[in-house]
């Protein structure tokens, strides 16, 4: 008997700058695009280009991880900034969403 392995297909969204009422719709759509690729079963968010972030920007992201758990697939951030981290803390949205450890993501790819 032969052992078959399956190795998760991993995409990796790094967005820049602000994001806010301004952009949210096209990066809600980046991240939906990312979740719902038929070969992907991990979404890595790299929030470490991130300079700030609003309550529409949360929403995205927990509109894609809402979207992520019914299709049973993994919703990760990584690489959050201290300033950005303190929102998550704030909102208790650091218990929503599984946040990896500054790096991890390489080790994940």
């Amino acid at each position: 008997m032969q052992a078959v392995l399956q190795y998760p297909k991993i995409a990796v969204i790094r967005p820049q700058g602000c994001l806010n009422a301004a952009n949210a719709l096209e990066f809600e759509r980046d991240l939906t695009t990312g979740v719902t690729k038929n070969d992907i079963s991990i979404l890595v968010v790299d929030l470490a280009a991130v300079e700030s972030l609003d309550s529409t920007a949360l929403m995205a992201l927990l509109s894609a991880h809402k979207l992520a758990v019914s299709l049973e697939r993994s919703f990760q951030l990584c690489n959050i900034a201290p300033s950005i981290q303190i929102i998550f803390e704030l909102t208790q949205l650091d218990r929503v969403f599984q946040i990896l450890a500054s790096g991890a993501e390489s080790s994940a790819t």
